[in-house]
C-alpha cells in the first residue's frame, strides 16, 4: 500500500522524484458511494477522452501528449494493470457525450478527460446514471460537482495560497485589479473569497477593460485606491500575454512602487521566459507547481518521447497515478467518490493534490518571485496536506 500521510522525502534523482507521483495517501477509510464496484485483480478499464479530431489548432498535439503522459504513468504503477481506452471528443460537447456513453458501454469504470469545460460537463451528465466518475482536465470550477471533478489548477487554489502567504509576510491590505471579462471576474471572485478568510484586508477592487486604453485608464484609479486605503499589495489577474507587461510598466511610473507595494499575480509570470526580462515584474510574487517534481516530469517525458510535454499533459499522468494507487489497495470501492476524495491526497507530477467532495481540487503550490531575471522560490511547495497552509 502506498502512502503520503507523512511528508515525502525529497528524492535526489529526477526519475525517482517522478516515480513518487504514482504514490497515494490513503489513510482514511471511505464508505462506498458515488462510483462503480471494480475487480482490482484484473486490468481496470479506464477511458481517456481527448480532443484528437478537433479543428482547433494544437488540439491534435495536445491529445497525443495527454495520451503519452497517461501511458507514462501506467508504466510507473506497481502491481496494478490499467486497460486504457482512448476516445476522441473532437473538442466538442455532443461528441464528448456520445463517446463517454460508448466508453461506459465498453466497460470503462472511470473517465479521465475531456479537456474543455463544456465537453467535460456533457460527458459527466452522459454517464451520471451509470455512477461513473469523470476526472476532467478542465480548471473551470463551474462544472465541478456530482460525478465531475476538475484536475486543472484553479484560481481559488492559487488565490488562497498567495493571500495566505502575503498574510504570513505581514501584508495587511490588498487591492484587487481585474479585467472585466469572464476570466477576470472569476479571478476577482477567487481573490475576494481568499481575502475574506485571511488576515489580509480587502482594500478595494479596480476593474479594467481588456484593451491598451482600458489598462491606461485604470492606472490612476488603482493609484488612488492604493493611496486612500494604505494598501501594501496589489493582486493582479492579468496574464503575461495580456495586460501584465503594461501594468508593471505604468504602475511604477504613476507612483505605485514595487518597493513599497507588493505586486502579486494570479497567473504564472515565468511563462513565456521572456517575461522574466521585464523590469516591472522583478520582485513580484506568483505561484507555481513544485519546480523539482515538474522538472523531473518534463525530463522523463522528453527522454521517453523525444519531445517536450504539453503544459497540461501532467494532468493525465496525475489522473492515472491516482487511479492506480487507489486500485493498488485491492478494494472494490477504489473508484467511488469517497475514495477519490480522501483527505490525505496524492502526489502528482507538480506536487501534492487532492480532490474535494464538491468536485474541485487543491494543489500544493510553491510561491516564487523574480530576482535578476530569474525565478526564485521563496516558499516551497508543501509536501503533505498536514503541512502549513492546509
Amino acid at each position: 500500500m502506498f502512502t503520503v500521510c507523512k511528508p515525502v522525502r525529497k528524492l535526489a534523482k529526477s526519475a525517482a522524484v517522478l516515480a513518487t507521483a504514482a504514490f497515494l495517501a490513503a489513510c482514511e477509510p471511505g464508505a462506498i458511494g458515488g462510483g462503480p464496484s471494480i475487480n482490482t485483480s484484473k486490468p481496470v478499464p479506464v477511458a481517456l477522452l481527448v480532443p484528437k479530431g478537433s479543428a482547433q489548432s494544437g488540439d491534435a498535439a495536445l491529445a497525443q501528449s495527454l495520451e503519452n503522459a497517461a501511458r507514462l504513468a501506467m508504466a510507473d504503477l506497481k502491481n496494478v494493470q490499467i486497460d486504457l481506452r482512448v476516445y476522441d471528443t473532437a473538442g466538442n460537447a455532443s461528441t464528448a457525450s456520445a463517446v463517454a456513453q460508448q466508453a461506459v458501454s465498453d466497460g470503462a469504470k472511470i473517465i479521465i478527460g475531456p479537456v474543455y469545460a463544456q465537453a467535460a460537463n456533457a460527458a459527466g451528465l452522459a454517464v451520471l446514471n451509470n455512477k461513473v466518475n469523470v476526472l476532467s482536465f478542465s480548471n473551470n470550477t463551474s462544472i465541478a460537482g456530482g460525478n465531475v471533478f476538475v484536475l486543472g489548477p484553479t484560481f481559488d487554489n492559487t488565490a488562497s495560497r498567495l493571500v495566505n502567504f502575503a498574510g504570513s509576510r505581514g501584508k495587511t491590505g490588498m487591492v484587487i485589479v481585474h479585467s472585466n471579462d469572464a476570466a477576470g471576474q472569476l479571478g476577482q471572485s477567487a481573490i475576494s473569497t481568499a481575502l475574506s478568510s485571511s488576515r489580509v484586508n480587502n482594500a478595494g477592487t479596480v476593474g479594467y477593460d481588456r484593451s491598451q486604453q482600458g489598462v491606461i485608464n485604470s492606472v490612476p484609479t488603482i493609484k488612488a485606491t492604493v493611496d486612500s486605503s494604505g494598501a501594501d499589495s496589489i493582486f493582479l489577474t492579468a496574464t503575461t500575454a495580456g495586460a501584465l507587461p503594461l501594468f508593471t510598466q505604468l504602475l511604477p511610473e504613476s507612483g505605485v512602487s514595487p518597493a513599497t507595494t507588493q505586486f502579486i499575480g494570479l497567473t504564472r509570470w515565468d511563462i513565456p521566459p521572456q517575461t522574466l526580462e521585464l523590469p516591472g515584474v522583478q520582485g513580484g510574487w506568483f505561484a507555481l507547481p513544485d519546480p523539482a517534481k515538474a522538472q523531473a516530469y518534463r525530463q522523463r517525458y522528453n527522454a521517453t518521447y523525444g519531445t517536450a510535454p504539453h503544459p497540461i499533459s501532467g494532468l493525465a499522468y496525475d489522473g492515472i497515478a491516482a487511479i492506480g494507487a487507489l486500485v493498488s489497495q485491492g478494494k472494490s470501492d477504489a473508484l467511488t467518490a469517497s475514495a477519490l476524495t480522501q483527505n490525505a491526497g496524492f502526489q502528482g507530477v507538480g506536487g501534492i493534490f487532492r480532490l474535494r467532495p464538491n468536485g474541485t481540487n487543491e494543489r500544493g503550490l510553491a510561491v516564487a518571485t523574480i530576482q535578476n531575471k530569474q525565478v526564485v522560490v521563496i516558499d516551497p511547495a508543501p509536501q503533505s496536506f498536514t503541512g502549513a497552509g492546509f
